[in-house]
């Protein structure tokens, strides 16, 4: 009689509501965080801590939803978590990474993404919504005999928000017997969303935002001087042999999209991938192992390392989020040396904030999408095909003032890797993945682009009083792809080949640039000091924390945004360490000291652009000589 008067009970049937909306969102999240996002589990305790972790934000936002609008809340909560984790699955599928609340602020670029939005678009997406019907069934629709309609007071809504904090200490502590000092690591998304859930991730990220605002607020010229002794220490004399070798010529930086290094000299069914660039690399000075930098920003984050010598943001880009920031750039640099600056990238103006951050770096005109010839037929995938924007930029660049510095940003390389079928010059791979398939052809492509440029840059009369550098601005093959990428390369992709799958060529042609390839260890933030001791100039911002290419004395060390690094002996990667010739671990501290010096130097580096430190140098330099 008691346990019939129970299930009549509506108070118990509210409670039974709770629990199965609570198991539905719950489910959901176990389903996304242990099937959608690749997070490695170890062991059985980190998997038990990914099941646990969703229920603190569960409880939090389902509670807040309820203690402001009650019925109506909850459902508005658990639509928007449903939202927000579909939001992270389409982003994780393109960029294996979780999105940070910069990059939300970043929808003007969604304009641009088309093709790429739609590809990675799944028609079973549909069944991550399923739930969400359920949900509206079980809290307005379920109505059986003598049932009364859910009905939520608020101060079951703070209890709820009250459970999830203790649910969130626990949570805490217990994932930090797998990884201590856990929320220190805010550069490891993978890892914090692993160990204490999207949701909570999110709110992390929000108060990593709150602080990084307060940064530039409460900021003073004393932050400065930290980085100015560490990069002071750690400063060497450019190679003296290369100073001044192109004094006076112009500089054209051709950024390639989505061009990594394992494309070079290497051949898909006994076609090479990029034959004219394969014997162009003959004629000047080839770097083959040169990394890319970048984090959320890619592309823009390229521009950000070249032309400031600093690393970019790990949350978001600087592009968007400190394009009002005072600089010390390479174009503001060059101005005062006489020469004139663009940038050529037919694309939306607006795309990544470039209008507004061109302006901020000293650049005197940028040739956008509405400066160019964009017709449908001469446009496919992510807009204008190669082939037209080096013909169009060339006759630009010949109609300028001398000398100049300009850097032209190609687009067709772009995921998804489509082009129209007469400008497939090889067949697909055969691979796992259409990604990477489609990517052999537009590399090809993109390689007989390149030919044409040069050639007809060769026969202008900018070719004796031009620097032209070649490199790749990031990956264009993401981790998500190692299966397929360790088919095509017949190895397997751990996570130190997959590291060194993120070298990006770099290619000095000019007077005066003997031809040969270098082995030394570099990056893009070591492009502003190699270039500024080649053309003569004197560089007097202290602030950079690249080092000349060719420099003898140089650190050989290459710093990524993830922390790791690459050195002339060792790879660091998630804490692992490896021979960098031979990608054997090798055991003991061997990578303790790189791995210090990569926080140490990204920690400086992100003090400088959160706080917007620049603006004090004159002001810190002149306390420093008193």
């Amino acid at each position: 009689m008691l346990k019939k008067m129970k299930k009549n009970d509506p108070a118990f049937k509210k409670k039974l509501i709770f629990a199965a909306v609570i198991a539905l969102f719950w489910l959901k999240m176990t389903i996304i965080q242990g099937g959608v996002f690749t997070l490695e589990l170890e062991n059985v305790n980190q998997a038990a801590i990914l099941a646990f972790n969703p229920l603190s934000s569960i409880f939090l936002i389902f509670g807040l939803g309820i203690l402001l609008a009650g019925r109506r809340g909850l459902l508005a909560a658990y639509i928007l978590g449903s939202v927000l984790l579909y939001v992270n699955v389409l982003f994780y599928r393109e960029y294996n990474d979780f999105i940070t609340i910069p990059m939300l602020g970043q929808v003007a670029n969604l304009a641009g993404l088309g093709g790429s939005i739609t590809n990675i678009l799944s028609a079973t997406d549909i069944f991550l919504f399923v739930d969400v019907v359920v949900a509206i069934f079980l809290l307005f629709y379920l109505k059986p005999v003598r049932f009364q309609s859910f009905m939520p007071k608020r101060k079951e809504g703070l209890m709820l928000a009250m459970v999830a904090i203790l649910l969130f200490l626990v949570n805490l502590a217990w994932a930090q017997t797998e990884r201590t000092e856990l929320l220190t690591r805010a550069f490891d998304r993978n890892l914090l969303v692993k160990n204490i859930g999207v949701i909570d991730y999110h709110i992390y990220d929000a108060v990593l935002q709150g602080q990084t605002e307060a940064k530039k607020t409460f900021a003073d010229s004393n932050e400065l001087v930290p980085a100015l002794n560490y990069l002071n220490e750690k400063e060497v004399d450019p190679n003296g042999q290369m100073t001044g070798v192109a004094e006076g010529k112009n500089v054209i930086i051709l950024s390639l999209e989505s061009t990594q290094t394992f494309v070079v000299d290497n051949e898909l069914n006994g076609e090479e991938l990029t034959p004219y660039f394969n014997d162009l690399k003959e004629e000047g000075a080839y770097f083959n192992n040169f990394y890319h930098q970048v984090k959320q920003g890619r592309t823009a984050d390229s521009e950000f390392l070249l032309d400031n010598s600093l690393y970019g943001l790990n949350r978001g880009a600087a592009f968007f989020t400190h394009s009002g920031n005072e600089y010390e750039a390479t174009p503001e640099l060059l101005g005062e040396n006489g020469y004139t600056s663009s940038n050529m990238h037919a694309n939306d103006k607006t795309f990544w904030n470039r209008n507004v951050m061109y302006d901020s770096l000293g650049y005197d005109e940028y040739y956008s999408k509405e400066d160019y010839d964009v017709t449908e037929e001469k446009s496919y995938g992510w807009g204008y095909l190669d082939e037209y924007f080096f013909s169009d930029s060339l006759d630009k660049m010949e109609e300028m003032d001398q000398p100049f510095y300009n850097k032209m940003i190609t687009l067709t390389n772009h995921h998804p890797f489509t082009l129209p079928e007469d400008k497939k010059y090889i067949e697909e791979g055969d691979t796992s993945s259409g990604t990477l398939n489609r990517f052999f052809q537009t590399i090809r492509y993109q390689d007989e682009a390149l030919k044409e440029f040069v050639e007809e840059f060769k026969g202008s009369d900018l070719y004796d009083d031009t620097v032209l550098v070649i490199y790749g601005d990031h990956f264009g093959i993401s981790e998500n792809h190692q299966k397929a990428m360790g088919e095509y390369l017949d190895k397997d992709i751990n996570e130190y080949e997959q590291f060194q799958l993120q070298r990006v060529p770099l290619l000095m042609i000019g007077e005066g640039i003997e031809p040969e390839k270098y082995d030394t260890v570099g990056g893009q933030i070591d492009l502003r000091p190699t270039l500024t001791n080649m053309l003569g100039v004197e560089d007097d911002n202290p602030v950079q924390f690249g080092q000349d290419l060719f420099s003898e004395d140089r650190r050989e060390m290459m710093i990524t945004r993830d922390g790791n690094f690459a050195s002339d002996e060792h790879v660091g990667v998630n804490e692992s360490c490896y021979d960098r010739e031979t990608g054997e671990e090798v055991e003991g501290n061997a990578c303790e000291s790189g791995f210090e010096q990569a926080e140490e130097e990204l920690g400086l580096s992100d003090s400088i652009v959160y706080g917007d430190l620049l603006r004090y140098l004159d002001e810190t330099e002149m306390i420093e000589e008193e």
